[in-house]
């Protein structure tokens, strides 16, 4: 038996359901905005106990040229070089610790806040389209700085989405990948679930909707997985195997697309952190092994 529906039920029902569609469309609109707001905050005096040399870079791209902020510390000559990239929304101390160890190895070590991060320029994170220059910007000037040095580059989440998206020149002679996400829907989606509960991932096609708005790239550029094929520096990938952002399944088909040589850590009892601090004896001891092979050894 057919059930009549009366027009003003009908009118209010449509109401309803345009007022929702509105109010969705503005909250996707509102996180997108928020995931894409720069991370800028003043860094502060280099730890006393550190050699710094304080340096800006220029990242130019087709549309404009930002400046890129860092900290270089020489080594010892002939050891090597490693540039060190930080994670989503930090900024380059997140990567000190890492700095005394490489440093106590003898290792000359760059740190950069990507664009959008730190004290460097950016009007907005890009998710490693636009801090993909700043990569760049960083291997020319390590290039000219130590032309008789080989260069690793050791990036957290979207420091190394960043490396897989650049175009580095010299490419480096040995990449680590830490909590790399593979593609930018996987990353939109925990993000959004993050800041909005368990059903933010399913504003994730009204995000994706606004990149090319937004930052001028679509999610087909900012997929590491598809550009990691084009990586042929020798790489080690680690992730924690309690990690969300990537799974361990995700780490996995990053290290299936990877093209050897190349090496896989999944660190036990590891969420989305600071897998340094986590084991930072291990940690150490793995790094140390890999840098040491591909930067000194000749691989």
């Amino acid at each position: 038996m057919l059930q009549i529906v009366h027009a003003p039920a009908f009118i209010a029902l449509t109401i309803l359901v345009i007022i929702c569609g509105i109010a969705v469309i503005a909250i996707g609109i509102k996180a997108g905005g928020e995931l894409c707001r720069p991370a800028h905050r003043s860094i502060g005096s280099a730890p006393a106990d550190l050699p710094v040399e304080t340096i800006t870079l220029q990242s130019a791209s087709n549309e404009t040229i930002e400046l890129v902020s860092g900290w270089l510390i020489r080594g010892t000559p002939g050891m090597g070089v490693v540039l060190l990239l930080h994670g989503l929304r930090n900024d380059r101390r997140q990567m000190l610790d890492r700095t005394k160890f490489l440093l106590r190895a003898g290792y000359s070590i760059m740190l950069i806040d990507l664009p959008a991060h730190g004290e460097s320029s950016g009007e907005c994170i890009t998710f490693g389209y636009r801090e993909a220059e700043g990569v760049e910007a960083a291997m020319r000037n390590l290039a000219e700085s130590f032309p008789h040095e080989k260069i690793a580059v050791i990036g957290v989440s979207l420091g190394a989405a960043s490396l897989v998206l650049s175009k580095a020149s010299p490419a480096p002679s040995a990449v680590v990948l830490e909590s790399m996400y593979p593609t930018i829907e996987e990353a939109i989606a925990r993000r959004l679930q993050k800041r909005l509960g368990p059903l933010g991932s399913l504003l994730t096609p009204l995000f994706l909707w606004q990149l090319p708005i937004r930052l001028g790239v679509t999610a087909d550029r900012l997929r590491p997985i598809t550009h990691l094929t084009a990586l042929h520096s020798p790489v080690l990938i680690m992730s924690g195997a309690e990690d969300l952002h990537p799974t361990v399944a995700e780490t996995q088909c990053l290290f299936e697309s990877a093209n050897p040589p190349k090496e896989l850590w999944i660190v036990e009892g590891a969420a989305h952190i600071n897998l340094h601090a986590h084991n930072h004896k291990e940690y150490e001891a793995r790094v140390s092994a890999f840098l040491q092979k591909y930067l000194r050894e000749g691989g």
